[in-house]
């Protein structure tokens, strides 16, 4: 029954996208709700009528005991025990809590299940972010239908959404730290289960949510990110080098490569939508790093409503260096021993391709976390209008920063039987959130430079 299916908070079918419109700032009064029957970003702060989701209080702020800054994040539910464990024999017993990827997931592949855990509302912010949320949910506001905002910095700009567009939004300026750097790994599995790892050097400025940033200092960006390929040797060497921006109707993202074999920087402007990922022999499009980036103009966002869903949450097993790549890559998806799933609310976003737009979805389906603006899970559709791809965001709380965070974005291809998993990490050393650069570290003259040595 459809009343079951879903817990609504919002008015229906708000549609996001025409041409010119903009939306206001929601009130002073609305805004004196979050840190109150609001969590200071905006979910709901009470858990739900059946008590399978507590209420949020204040998420994980803290490293636990025998916590050091490098370490892989110890997992503090490693004493949870599975509640259920939903299969394709009895997942019609939980449908109205599964997305249709999720379903389709159990019942294509035998072998995949979903282990449900007790769940725990662990996202936390700096008190900082929570101050300047307050602020900018009364001064942002959505350009063009949505092609950019301003009138924010630091905070999530639409704490209390009133349309998909500007959930899409939340995801994209939520907080995760304010300059990181990562060693990752990436395997584009086969069909039955072989691969070559893909490894990287990421880095990290997230000038949008630094300390003192301005809207004015920002010059209208909201990232800077370099990337280079360091295995296998055919690609190493390979940088790349992204600005993106906040108002992408003044400005769209800019983009360069460096190719060692060619010793020249080049603008790189199919780094964006549906041309494919780096490395990632075509299982995800660029868009979908992340779960989600870049401009939003192809698609119209409508806010469906919110749901109680089970989605990937503290994925810290996952996440463990006790365990080594080869046991998480089987054939087919992730090995679902070391795969977690929390029962959480979450807001559920339609993407439909604007008409005259091109992109290889035809229609998305977003599932973001209320308490983290963390994109989950997504359906991808074909042009056929038949679901094609999976995504999915585990993730943890970083207690350093404290941020919530992916550790690993799997992309299931259910067409071909293939997946990428992107974010590996078990046997690499852990993300850095210390690090110091400036924005020149993060120019063309860098990059040409740091090709070079």
């Amino acid at each position: 029954m459809l009343k079951h299916a879903f817990v609504w908070t919002i008015s229906l079918l708000l549609v996001v996208g025409l041409a010119g419109q903009s939306f206001s700032a929601i009130s002073a009064d609305e805004a004196a709700r979050l840190g109150k029957d609001l969590t200071p970003v905006g979910a709901e702060k009470t858990g739900n009528a059946a008590g399978t989701i507590p209420a949020w209080d204040g998420g994980i702020t803290t490293p636990p005991a025998g916590y050091e800054k490098g370490m892989h994040h110890p997992d503090p539910y490693a004493a949870d025990k599975v509640l259920v464990t939903i299969t394709a024999a009895n997942m019609d017993q939980y449908k109205d809590k599964l997305t249709v990827g999720h379903q389709t997931m159990l019942k294509t592949y035998d072998t995949f299940k979903m282990n449900v855990y007790p769940s725990h509302r662990s996202a936390a912010s700096p008190q900082r972010i929570y101050d300047m949320t307050k602020k900018v949910a009364q001064t942002a506001e959505l350009i063009n239908g949505g092609d950019g905002v301003t009138g924010t910095v630091n905070g999530i700009p639409f704490p209390i959404p009133k349309s998909g567009i500007e959930v899409l939004w939340n995801h994209m300026l939520r907080y995760r730290g304010d300059l990181a750097s990562r060693k990752i790994a990436q395997a584009p599995m086969t069909r039955g289960g072989s691969y070559t790892l893909v490894k990287f050097n990421d880095e990290f400025s997230l000038i949008y949510s630094q300390a003192g940033m301005t809207e004015e200092k920002l010059k209208n960006r909201i990232l800077l990110f370099r990337q280079e390929v360091t295995a296998p040797a055919r690609l190493a060497g390979n940088v790349l080098l992204v600005h993106e921006t906040l108002n992408q109707v003044k400005e769209p993202r800019a983009a360069w490569v460096y190719n060692p074999g060619q010793r020249r920087v080049r603008r790189a402007p199919n780094v964006a939508y549906d041309n494919p990922g780096t490395a990632a022999d075509s299982l995800r499009t660029s868009d979908q790093f992340d779960m989600f980036n870049g401009a939003p103009d192809r698609y119209d966002w409508k806010l469906v409503g919110k749901k109680e869903i089970y989605i990937p949450y503290n994925n810290y097993l996952l996440h463990s260096d006790k365990i080594k790549y080869k046991d998480i890559l089987t054939p087919l998806h992730l090995n679902p021993e070391y795969l977690r799933y929390e029962l959480h609310r979450v807001w559920v976003v339609e993407a439909t391709l604007r008409e005259g737009s091109r992109h290889l979805y035809k229609r998305r389906t977003f599932y973001i976390d209320e308490d983290s603006w963390q994109i989950m899970v997504a359906d991808n559709y074909d042009n056929r209008d038949q679901l094609w791809r999976v995504s999915e965001g585990h993730s943890i709380n970083y207690y350093e920063v404290p941020t919530f965070w992916t550790t690993l974005e799997t992309h299931y291809d259910l067409q071909s039987g293939r997946y990428l998993a992107l974010g590996l990490d078990n046997e690499s050393k852990m993300y850095n959130f210390d690090i110091k650069r400036t924005d020149k570290d993060y120019s063309t003259g860098a990059l040409r430079r740091a090709g070079r040595r």
